[in-house]
């Protein structure tokens, strides 16, 4: 089996080391691994398989020059459009987790579940574009339902954890706690989020856009319809809430019109669709919760539930762990169907 070179661009930061983890966990056929960061992290080491391995300045021959295969990019949009195109023309397949490609008409979208067959389009740029995190674990769901019925319309409110904003929102939350504790938060710093997140849930995530909704729930209308190749219509809320890590939306799902939804065929769509787990019993006070979730690779789903008004609408409770489902476990398992789709060739 061919081993390969693989590079994480952002490798200190909290997908990156996230990453290393998820490969290590999937035992990733790695032939090298190319650790790459600012020029201000050099010193700086990753474990990986217990080796500690220094990490490297990305520059713009880095790639080449340690002859990358893969490239994982989770440094923010503005390093990856940069660098991307080394990686590139060194010859190497980039799957970018950061939002700076994914609306490209020529760069593919992809969550393997839900649409593998889109993976083929990477030598268009040779690029393969990580959904946001929201959206990642919502079309998880969506993918079997919509199969077993044909989806009209979504509607979703997010509770999303400060790891959305990186370690430093997990830091800030933190420090908050700990400022609330010691009757200290008058002067508590607030510089990850717009407000204090310790005691407070904050309805913004990302900046507002002309129509009202803001650029993280414009995020997960566009990626949803590019993602499911449908042009549904969906309205989303995105709120902040202080939780350390996993992500958790409420869903309303609208069916075609004359179906009558059936809560049991919901369930067992659900169940089967690969990596989501469903959890629901809520008089045994069994349902998804972001401590159920955190470091599992499963998207885990429940309150599940049929209108009481109109017999085509469904809702629902969803969680993920969305460092790893919505970030490097997304972008593993695109390498790895990667890997065995070029293998098929």
């Amino acid at each position: 089996m061919r081993r390969f070179n693989v590079a994480v661009v952002g490798a200190t930061g909290a997908v990156g080391e996230e990453l290393f983890r998820v490969m290590e966990a999937y035992d990733f056929p790695i032939n090298k691994i190319v650790p790459l960061a600012s020029a201000r992290s050099l010193g700086s080491t990753i474990e990986y398989k217990n080796k500690e391995i220094n990490v490297l300045e990305l520059t713009e021959t880095c790639f080449e020059e340690n002859e990358v295969d893969i490239a994982f990019f989770s440094a923010g949009g503005s390093i990856s459009e940069k660098f991307a195109k080394y990686a590139v023309e060194a010859g190497a397949v980039v799957i970018d987790n950061t939002s700076h490609f994914r609306m490209d008409e020529n760069v593919p979208l992809v969550v393997p579940e839900v649409n593998p067959q889109d993976i083929a389009l990477w030598k268009e740029t040779g690029i393969i574009a990580n959904p946001n995190c929201s959206t990642i674990q919502m079309v998880l769901s969506l993918k079997p339902l919509d199969e077993l019925y044909g989806i009209k319309r979504v509607d979703v409110s997010t509770y999303q954890a400060v790891s959305g904003a990186g370690k430093k929102g997990m830091e800030e939350l933190i420090k908050q706690m700990q400022d609330m504790l010691s009757f200290k938060l008058d002067d508590t710093k607030i510089e990850a989020f717009a407000h204090r997140i310790v005691n407070n849930v904050i309805p913004q995530i990302d900046v507002a856009q002309p129509n009202g909704f803001t650029k993280e729930e414009m995020k997960m209308v566009k990626e949803t319809q590019k993602i499911m190749h449908k042009s549904m219509q969906i309205a989303a809320t995105c709120v902040r809430v202080p939780v350390l890590r996993s992500h958790s939306e409420s869903i309303t799902v609208t069916f075609e019109d004359g179906v009558d939804v059936d809560v049991n065929a919901v369930r067992e769509a659900l169940a089967k669709f690969e990596n989501v787990e469903v959890i629901d019993d809520l008089e045994n006070n069994a349902y998804p919760m972001p401590i159920v979730s955190t470091d599992t690779d499963t998207t885990f789903v429940g309150r599940i539930r049929k209108d009481i008004y109109s017999s085509n609408v469904v809702h629902y409770f969803n969680v993920a762990d969305q460092v790893r489902v919505g970030a490097a476990t997304n972008s593993v398992r695109i390498a790895l169907k990667w890997i065995e789709m070029e293998n098929e060739i």
